[in-house]
């Protein structure tokens, strides 16, 4: 540390070169209790907003809280990053500017403006974001790609992290000024982008899978109906074992069967054979 403080700036490794940097103006305290306020902030008023729309589950709500944060955290916290490269040189820095001399301390390569790092942040900014602010509105409107959406912007954040991670072992593993830094910034800040894709991705794929498997069911029967009254007896035991549960209650009637689209499914129950 103190080796990084006589070339003029607190980060590692110590031989790095910053000319220009400008010391930060904002404590580590008033920069974490600022961010954390407004996360708390979206997270509230958005799962309040949801309370409003009809036929949503605490899943659903809690989903949008969470894909409004993640979005909002893309845009307005990487995108300046992204596109601002001497934030470290401003003599009268911006909040977003003092967030990224503080969040170096755990990972040098953002003030260094690490090319890898650029370019993974400069994609997560400008596609993700918008992406999770639309997962915002496909669940909230119960549009049928939501959950497709959802999975691709999952694949997304999980690359992003593994190439993240991996670039960092790969180009020495020194990016950070000690164990605090280390684990609160480096692997704790960013560990909220490796679980939580990957619980939604799970989600989202059983929900997806269940919609073609209600599609193939509906086909199945449709072929059934074909074969004409000969075949009576056959269509009779096929319907008998054929359970759908969802907000119609447990149905095994040819006309409800009928009734009820795919995209129920992704949204209510699911289609038991046997």
């Amino acid at each position: 540390m103190a080796a990084a403080a006589s070339m003029g700036h607190p980060y590692a490794p110590a031989e790095l070169d910053l000319p220009g940097f400008v010391p930060l103006k904002l404590s580590q305290v008033e920069i974490l209790v600022s961010y954390l306020g407004a996360s708390v902030f979206v997270f509230l008023a958005v799962w309040l907003v949801s309370g409003r729309c009809v036929r949503l589950s605490k899943t659903d709500r809690l989903l949008m809280c969470w894909w409004a944060f993640t979005g909002l955290t893309h845009i307005m916290i990487e995108g300046p990053f992204v596109f601002t490269p001497d934030f470290f040189k401003k003599e009268n820095p911006n909040f977003f500017d003092e967030v990224w001399k503080e969040y170096s301390k755990g990972d040098s390569r953002y003030v260094a403006r690490d090319t890898a790092t650029v370019t993974v942040e400069g994609i997560t900014a400008v596609l993700e974001g918008p992406a999770s602010l639309l997962a915002v509105y496909a669940i909230a409107s119960r549009k049928s790609f939501s959950h497709i959406l959802q999975f691709a912007v999952c694949l997304g954040q999980l690359y992003g992290c593994l190439v993240y991670f991996i670039t960092a072992y790969l180009d020495g593993f020194n990016f950070w000024v000690g164990p605090f830094y280390f684990w609160a910034y480096f692997i704790g800040a960013n560990s909220f982008w490796i679980w939580i894709p990957m619980l939604i991705a799970i989600r989202s794929w059983k929900k997806t899978c269940a919609a073609f498997q209600a599609e193939k069911t509906g086909l199945q029967i449709q072929g059934i109906e074909r074969w004409g009254k000969n075949d009576f007896f056959a269509y009779q035991v096929t319907k008998r074992k054929t359970t759908i549960r969802g907000s119609m209650g447990e149905q095994s009637e040819d006309e409800n069967l009928r009734k009820i689209s795919p995209l129920t499914f992704l949204q209510k129950g699911s289609v038991h054979i046997g």
